[in-house]
């Protein structure tokens, strides 16, 4: 597998393509978000969709062209490449925003790749979804801002908030109830801990995750 980090670049809303790419990471336009990375000079490695956006096939020399009535969306069939690829960890921008199913498909999206052992980070305007599958997530001692924590999963047992706000022990999530939305980071190392379940993890775009195992 692969170490870099997979960047798919969707044609939802842009709120900054604030990414610098790395030797070993691949970047993928979906759709119309080869004209974003275009116009921000960010070489694209694939670029893949039905480019139905952009009403016209993007000149690139490696694009894969979809049809317009499929199963998956774009940004999936884009993820599902960068899986081929050989990349474990994928950060998902302009995905958000726009029509609202997309945003909903993406989430799930994040979800899928939990449930596979994967990691996938959703950029939004102001805040990064993630999702963790039977783990946890740590973040720093200079993390700010509001943390929420939802259940993707019917039920997600064994639920740990630690050195948060608001800390939970063995709780029981579920996703008809949000408990754990509005937590805060207080200045100190924090966990969130799923024993069996997917969570899904709502924090500002300035916090930087430590880990997630």
């Amino acid at each position: 597998m692969k170490k870099g980090i997979c960047y798919v670049v969707g044609a939802g809303e842009n709120y900054g393509l604030d990414f610098t790419v790395q030797a070993g990471d691949y970047v993928i336009a979906a759709d119309a978000g080869f004209v974003l990375l275009e116009r921000e000079k960010i070489a694209v490695d694939l670029a893949i969709g039905d480019f139905d956006t952009m009403q016209c096939r993007p000149r690139h020399p490696n694009v894969i062209l979809l049809d317009t009535e499929k199963d998956d969306t774009d940004m999936r069939a884009a993820v599902l490449e960068g899986i081929r690829a050989g990349y474990e960890i994928f950060c998902i921008y302009c995905g958000t925003g726009g029509r609202m199913e997309h945003t909903i498909a993406n989430i799930q999206l994040l979800a899928e790749l939990s449930q596979q052992g994967r990691q996938g980070f959703l950029f939004g305007k102001e805040a990064v979804i993630t999702a963790v599958t039977n783990g946890s997530v740590s973040f720093p001692e200079n993390a700010s801002g509001y943390l929420s924590v939802f259940s993707h999963s019917d039920r997600s047992d064994g639920v740990y908030l630690k050195g948060l706000k608001y800390e939970l022990e063995n709780a029981v999530l579920t996703n008809t109830y949000p408990l754990g939305v509005s937590n805060e980071f207080i200045g100190e190392k924090s966990k969130v801990l799923v024993e069996r379940g997917t969570l899904l993890l709502v924090f500002p775009r300035k916090v930087a995750v430590n880990k997630i195992t």
